[in-house]
């Protein structure tokens, strides 16, 4: 027996938690296509299907309200229904980077606490349960692979794992995802920080929702539009302004797992992509491929990109030989759901390139000097937001989410920016340290951590370098231990085998001694200075 919808009719968009919306947009649009991938498609009303199956086989697992249960693949139809299982029993989802290294993805379950994994076979040239090995952490009590699974304690694949649904009545799981409420955490996303430690952002599912609406209504999202996914999951570019803003308006996701220009080009030909977003790397990429003029990209309508310095020469380029119609910038951060500013579709390229647009609706933005001082328009101050989309606040880190929120609600996003007469915001510099590489936001003291594991290494700074390709990159300046010798060649393999390769930097220097301060501080301005790097 099919259990009753949460909700039987409805505007998707007007929902306010994933499984309402969801039963809200299958009811709406049972026959059309939700998702296509080379291989298999879904309808809503597959979907839906699908994701009261996982639902019960959560339950059947012990799964309960609250309990976070992480997922660790790349894009594809299950990653999309195990996380609308995971919110329709009640439970948190934690999405985790699939660049991570074993250490790395093993800090964020012991972090969150997660009960369930759900991640990929080979995937790469790894097999992900053994990149985890030894960093599993004992709360992790089993292992799901969307994939082909190898034996192993407490693993088995995603078929065996969606036969356990038949233990739990249809009502049972209807019941719990009736029982999810707007104010309920909908995930952990974990973001690094100035202490190198990552930290657990917590949203809920009505904030989440109303900005996807939203966003959503500002890029015009259609039903049937086809919305090609090339940012992860594991983002919320790919997550909240992807799939989950695809199905809230009855789209057609086609999920794509690893960047490159030729198969992107032959999908939006073949497939007549309609929709997609992407850092400014995609799309460069793109139209630097030799055979661009040989595909037939006229059924491009919508492009959103942002995360690094764009020159309007590229707004301009993706509307004349891309043949995008509408190409928008925009802001906003892990804090913030993912959502804050926003270009119109009628700004000009120059607008859209160099600034991140307005607030959205409900969202309020200001610039601060030192002493909190509100700036006047067109003087540079410290980004602050506040509205229905700050964050509920950092995973069991009270301190933090102190420092991050003020008591009267203002979020401090550590960025410098100025907003200009009209309200446009145009972002300057960064208080801290952080750069972004291919749209990714890197961390220096969590990579300098990483780095200073390595036997050869007496102390390491970061900092990112501009990057015509990438935007910006990292570039690690060293002092050596006494008596060793270490080659920048030899660094970077090293590294790779330790972090995500957007961290892993891209250039090494070798040094007798970084710039301090009086307290030992490294002063990373002088490095720029010495590294010709903008400061």
């Amino acid at each position: 027996m099919k259990p009753m919808n949460p909700i039987l009719a409805g505007e998707p968009a007007a929902a306010q938690t994933t499984p309402h919306m969801l039963s809200a947009a299958a009811a709406r649009w049972p026959l059309a296509r939700a998702i296509y991938e080379p291989g298999h498609a879904l309808t809503y009303a597959d979907l839906d299907a699908l994701r009261w199956q996982a639902t019960r086989a959560l339950l059947a697992a012990g799964i309960e309200p609250g309990d976070r249960v992480a997922i660790w693949a790349p894009n594809g139809h299950q990653w999309i229904a195990a996380a609308l299982a995971i919110h329709s029993a009640g439970a948190v989802l934690v999405p985790v980077n699939t660049r991570l290294r074993g250490v790395e993805a093993g800090g964020i379950l012991a972090d969150s606490g997660a009960r369930m994994l759900f991640c990929a076979g080979d995937f790469l040239g790894d097999y992900y349960p053994a990149l985890l090995g030894g960093h599993r952490p004992a709360t992790v009590e089993r292992i799901i692979v969307l994939g082909v699974a190898r034996p192993g304690p407490g693993v088995e694949d995603w078929h065996a794992f969606l036969s356990r649904a038949g233990s739990v009545r249809w009502e049972a799981a209807a019941a719990r995802a009736a029982a999810v409420k707007p104010d309920d955490l909908s995930d952990l996303m974990f973001t690094s920080g100035t202490t190198g430690r990552p930290k657990g952002v917590m949203a809920a599912h009505g904030q989440n929702l109303r900005a996807i609406a939203s966003w959503g209504a500002a890029v015009g999202l259609q039903p049937a539009e086809r919305y090609l996914i090339v940012s992860p999951f594991f983002h919320a570019f790919g997550y909240k302004a992807g799939w989950l803003a695809a199905l809230m308006h009855g789209c057609t996701i086609a999920p794509h797992q690893v960047f490159d220009a030729q198969a992107i080009l032959e999908r939006v030909a073949a497939e007549r992509i309609h929709v997609l977003p992407g850092p400014p790397t995609l799309y460069l990429s793109m139209l630097a491929h030799p055979q661009l003029r040989e595909y037939d990209l006229s059924s491009l309508r919508a492009a959103v990109t942002g995360a690094a310095t764009i020159a309007p020469s590229l707004i301009e380029r993706m509307r004349c030989e891309l043949g995008f119609r509408t190409v928008l910038t925009g802001y906003g951060l892990t804090e913030s759901c993912g959502f804050a500013t926003l270009c119109d579709g009628r700004d000009t390229a120059e607008r859209v390139a160099t600034t991140c647009g307005r607030p959205m609706p409900g969202v309020e933005l200001r610039c601060v000097d030192g002493d909190g001082g509100v700036v006047a328009p067109g003087a540079a101050g410290e980004v602050q937001l506040r509205g229905y989309n700050v964050m509920q606040g950092y995973f069991n880190d009270a301190g933090a989410t102190e420092r991050a929120i003020g008591a009267d609600g203002w979020l401090r996003t550590g960025d410098v920016g100025v907003i200009d007469e009209q309200g446009y915001l145009r972002i300057t510099d960064r208080l801290g340290d952080m750069y972004i590489c291919g749209g990714f936001n890197c961390y220096p003291a969590e990579i300098e951590r990483l780095l200073a594991a390595h036997p050869a290494i007496a102390q390491v700074a970061v900092i990112g370098i501009p990057d015509e390709r990438m935007g910006e990159v990292g570039k690690a300046c060293i002092v050596l231990r006494p008596g060793v010798s270490l080659v920048e060649g030899e660094l970077i393999a090293w590294a790779r085998g330790q972090m995500a390769n957007y961290k892993v930097p891209r250039v090494a220097s070798f040094m007798d001694a970084l710039p301090q301060n009086a307290s030992g501080k490294v002063l990373k301005y002088q490095l720029r200075r010495q590294c010709d790097a903008p400061g």
